[in-house]
């Protein structure tokens, strides 16, 4: 798959602040001139009433030949801050991520229902009443496992391209939520997009279909300050509302 990043026009990624233009009569800023000091030495009239701080002909007023601090560079570190979330959207509500997540597991697990009954997947539970760890037992080999890839290429496909595209699931985009990166808001890369998905349904899928979804809701749940599941560590995303 291509990991190329999102497009630069995405409406999601957060954008450096501006300095906001001066008021009209305002007073310019105090300081030199863009461009340095006027050539030719100090300005006419020569320097200030007491003289001028040692080793500074312009009198600045942070001392000594120690330049102004540059704009932006007070506390949060400037656009975004310490905090990623900063401007960003609030994080989506607990609840109705799992009922996104519900949404999407139907919307897969109805087609592979349809798909499987040419691999017999019901055929021992309708005959014998058996529950469904012994329809599984009772495939033939080839069969299970053709079966079990289709399972695990469906969830992973669906997840992956729908996240990569514009950050929402059909579940997600009725819950009015979106995935987007930790770092910018942005909407995930494909590559980042593939790393939640796989982290999120394979080991469902293979070998902890109830232990890992419980796993991850519970780390969803008490998550701090990020509500991040396994899945969301390790792409390096979060799920946040969407503006209504």
């Amino acid at each position: 798959m291509s990991t190329d990043q999102p497009p630069d026009d995405d409406p999601f990624r957060k954008r450096p602040q501006e300095p906001p233009p001066p008021s009209a009569g305002e007073p310019p800023p105090a300081g030199p001139p863009p461009g340095g000091p006027p050539p030719g030495g100090p300005p006419p009239g020569g320097p200030p009433p007491g003289g001028p701080p040692p080793g500074n002909p312009y009198g600045s007023p942070y001392g000594g030949n120690m330049p102004p601090p540059p704009y932006g560079s007070g506390y949060g570190g400037g656009y975004g801050g310490t905090d990623p979330l900063s401007g960003m959207p609030p994080l989506a509500d607990s609840g109705r991520r799992i009922l996104a997540r519900l949404v999407d597991w139907v919307i897969i697990a109805i087609p592979l229902a349809i798909i499987g009954i040419p691999f017999d997947v019901y055929e021992r539970a309708t005959r014998d009443g058996n529950d469904f760890g012994d329809t599984v037992n009772s495939f033939n080999g080839g069969s299970q496992l053709v079966f079990q890839l289709i399972t695990i290429v469906a969830y992973v496909a669906y997840d992956t391209v729908m996240v990569a595209k514009n950050g929402q699931t059909l579940g997600k985009k009725l819950m009015k939520l979106r995935v987007a990166m930790l770092n910018d808001g942005s909407t995930p890369p494909m590559s980042q997009a593939l790393l939640r998905a796989v982290v999120l349904w394979l080991p469902a899928l293979i070998c902890c279909a109830c232990l890992w979804p419980l796993l991850l809701l519970i780390l969803i749940l008490v998550d701090k300050p990020y509500k991040q599941g396994l899945h969301d560590k390790a792409a390096k995303t979060v799920v946040v509302s969407i503006p209504q």
